[in-house]
């Protein structure tokens, strides 16, 4: 199933230096449209890639009132952040690797505005990974998937 990437600059950055060399592993990632929100990079080799700058909410909002594949974020924890606080979040794919790393960043920090979700997908895996799907109970155009 075709999709689009919506990433942070950070994440894009990271991908950018590993994914066009490892077209074998998952070609998707490479055709598929990459959408970094950004406010101080504006182009990059990598393609096809469009640069947001600005309010980042208006113009998540915008692109997915088009046409397109859905919307696939990885990481992008702060990206992620806004699209919460703007209610632009229409499914959550979430990996819950039981390990313990340290300090990290809250997925639902403090401002998150409250929303309904409900499980569509759960498994727990043999290394114990929990992966649970969550759609928005009013998700509407294209999806957002926070992942």
């Amino acid at each position: 199933m075709p999709f689009d990437l919506l990433l942070g600059r950070k994440t894009f950055e990271i991908w950018a230096q590993f994914w066009p060399q490892h077209d074998d592993l998952w070609p998707a990632v490479n055709t598929a449209t990459k959408y970094v929100a950004s406010n101080t990079m504006t182009s990059h080799e990598w393609r096809p890639s469009v640069f947001l700058n600005g309010d980042i909410a208006e113009k998540i909002s915008k692109i997915k009132q088009q046409e397109g594949p859905d919307l696939h974020v990885y990481g992008s924890a702060n990206l992620v952040q806004t699209l919460l606080k703007h209610s632009l979040v229409d499914a959550l794919w979430l990996k819950i690797i039981p390990i313990t790393l340290g300090g990290g960043k809250r997925l639902f920090a403090d401002g998150t505005i409250p929303a309904a979700f409900k499980v569509t997908e759960s498994t727990v895996t043999s290394t114990g990974v929990i992966i649970v799907n969550y759609e928005r109970k009013s998700a509407n155009t294209r999806a957002v998937l926070g992942i």
